[in-house]
């Protein structure tokens, strides 16, 4: 029973280091890639007192003005696993998923949209970064179709990659329609978890605007004008997760103006955009949660499963061992009797000594031991009992001794 037990216990003792030595190399990977049926997620970001563009058209008519008020801007990210399933080209299958992303920014007394776009594209499910693929686009007017391709992404979209390293990542801007860096600027604890804090500056930039938008404000802002340009600066920084690269907070600061070329600038956004406490916090115990399974899998799960299979194989061995030591030892005693040691008061009798003879009694004739005096039989021992079979040697009295019949 014990040698089973044994043996049992060193066969799973095998399987758990196995199974330990497996979890970092083909399982850890699996967990650390974004999932294709991951939960659609909302962010959102408040700028208060924040300047910002208004343009409204009633009828034929069209106010355009810049008004001040509290700000909310909310992103929507949706998987779409079946367009991820389906419509992935080859190259792309299994290594990229697809998400859509809508946000819209509204007033937050009036509720009224201020601005809004919605977006598809492909991303790497380990680094986070833009995929190539042509059936990407963006919208940013609000038309009931878009081109597919008007947009080229790159860069990282929305998060970082899966161990997020102390270094600078290239960010993509949807204003400039291009990425830019963020560059590495410190690690910073937020709700217990210690992030990476990147920044990406972007200053002075002029965007491709419609020549008849541009007309439009300078017609409003600088009636002196003939043309203008829209410059854009934007001081973006992001705290994220290094293990999931997961957002755990965000923080831009955008600011947007009319440069005519005659007459004064004109500030068209001015808006300092926060997460939300809610935001902060649920994106935090997210990336715990991830941080857990992830760390579960590729540390804790191992150590665990490597403590317990050498126990097991180590009690395996002792169990076998043991077992095998105690036959051996209970074999040699039984094909080892030991011998019978003669008795204290005895004399040792001498093959050539001449037997003494008892002048009182008659002698009886001793048998001859079988095989001669060079026989390998071993003589019984001397024992103080009697017989009235003639063929038992009596004991010899001692000297002085009268033998008893």
């Amino acid at each position: 029973m014990k040698l089973r037990v044994g043996a049992a216990l060193f066969g799973l003792g095998v399987l758990l280091l196995v199974f330990a030595a497996g979890l970092p190399f083909y399982v850890a990977p699996a967990v650390s890639k974004l999932p294709y049926d991951l939960e659609p997620t909302t962010s959102i970001a408040e700028a208060k007192d924040a300047k910002f563009l208004k343009i409204t058209a009633s009828g034929s008519s069209v106010s355009i003005e810049v008004p001040q008020g509290n700000l909310r801007s909310s992103v929507e990210v949706i998987p779409q696993p079946d367009d991820t399933k389906n419509r992935l080209p080859k190259e792309l299958k299994g290594d990229a998923v697809i998400w859509d992303v809508f946000q819209t920014v509204k007033r937050v007394d009036t509720e009224e949209v201020v601005s809004q776009y919605s977006t598809e594209f492909a991303l790497y499910r380990i680094s986070g970064a833009a995929a190539p693929w042509k059936d990407q686009w963006l919208n940013e007017s609000g038309a009931n179709e878009t081109p597919v391709g008007n947009v080229n992404y790159s860069g990282q979209l929305y998060k970082f990659p899966f161990g997020t390293g102390k270094r600078d990542y290239q960010v993509f801007d949807r204003d400039l329609k291009r990425a830019l860096p963020a560059k590495f600027t410190g690690t910073e604890k937020i709700k217990g978890i210690e992030t990476y804090r990147f920044e990406q500056r972007i200053e002075n930039e002029v965007l491709a605007t419609p020549e008849a938008s541009i007309q439009t404000l300078v017609g409003k802002f600088a009636p002196g004008a003939t043309s203008g340009q829209i410059v854009y600066s934007n001081t973006r920084t992001v705290w994220v997760d290094p293990v999931t690269g997961s957002y755990i907070n965000v923080r831009e600061q955008q600011h947007k103006e009319l440069r005519p070329n005659t007459g004064t600038p004109t500030v068209l956004l001015d808006a300092d955009f926060n997460y939300t406490d809610e935001t902060v916090t649920r994106s935090a115990d997210t990336a715990k949660d991830n941080r857990f399974k992830i760390g579960l899998i590729s540390l804790w799960g191992p150590i665990a499963a490597g403590v317990l299979g050498l126990l097991a194989l180590i009690a395996g061995v002792w169990l076998v061992t043991r077992r095998s030591d105690g036959g051996a030892a209970t074999a040699r005693h039984r094909a080892e009797p030991a011998p019978v040691a003669p008795a204290a008061d005895s004399t040792p009798t001498r093959v050539d000594q001449e037997p003494v003879r008892d002048t009182d009694t008659v002698e009886q004739p001793r048998p001859q031991p079988v095989g001669g005096p060079l026989t390998d039989e071993i003589p019984p021992a001397s024992t103080n009992w009697k017989s009235d079979d003639p063929t038992v040697p009596t004991q010899r009295p001692a000297p002085g001794e009268v033998e008893q019949r």
